[in-house]
């Protein structure tokens, strides 16, 4: 039986396509747009799912994946537990990044910027759409916190389903959005050797300054 490779030797070439800085929009979102939609062509596993990185004021990191719900000039919404650890983080230290990876098409997005709540409107209008069920569990789990059992979640799942009743079940006083305003984008195409493009965009008043970085 051959052996697996080891770690240090996974590696694969990358040639699928390039990026250059005179051939991308001047605008990041409408980039990121275009990107997006060759993305979800491509057929790439969970298009919107995004590594959410926080901080605690004292510079202790954080990460997880979550769903991106909606983008537009404004920024980039996502939506959870304010009660989590990521909720907390961001109420202490509100600044973020986004990493989005779409393997199929060999790129990856990275976003950085400031991090505001949506209105109540907003995390009415998005928490409305969701499937019942999700909707009962927001209201069962108490994300991040720890738990006795699965039981546990599952009693109060049944628990909250009665109380409620139907498919009108409220929106929880913890739950709503967030919206990461971005400051910096940064678009990378892998390449041959390791030579990759990296096309940043950083804000400067009121414009996009457009600039290549070593790879």
């Amino acid at each position: 039986m051959t052996p697996p490779p080891s770690i240090a030797d996974l590696r694969r070439e990358y040639a699928r396509a390039r990026l250059d800085e005179k051939d991308v929009s001047p605008d990041p979102f409408a980039e990121f747009a275009l990107w997006f939609a060759e993305a979800q062509s491509a057929a790439a596993v969970e298009a919107n799912a995004m590594v959410l990185a926080t901080a605690t004021p004292d510079g202790r990191p954080s990460a997880r994946m979550v769903l991106l719900k909606g983008f537009d000039q404004l920024g980039f919404v996502f939506f959870t537990d304010y009660r989590s650890r990521k909720g907390q983080e961001l109420e202490a230290n509100p600044r973020a990044a986004l990493t989005f990876h779409w393997s199929e098409l060999e790129r990856q997005v990275r976003i950085e910027g400031t991090v505001t709540r949506t209105s109540a409107e907003e995390s009415e209008a998005y928490y409305r759409s969701r499937p019942v069920g999700s909707r009962l569990g927001a209201w069962v789990s108490h994300q991040s916190r720890p738990v006795a059992s699965r039981e546990e979640l599952e009693a109060g799942l049944r628990e909250v389903a009665r109380r409620f009743g139907g498919t009108d079940v409220p929106l929880p006083p913890d739950w709503g959005g967030y919206r990461v305003s971005p400051d910096c984008f940064e678009f990378w195409q892998g390449r041959e050797s390791r030579l990759h493009d990296r096309i940043r965009y950083l804000r400067e008043a009121e414009r996009w300054q457009i600039e290549r970085l070593s790879p």
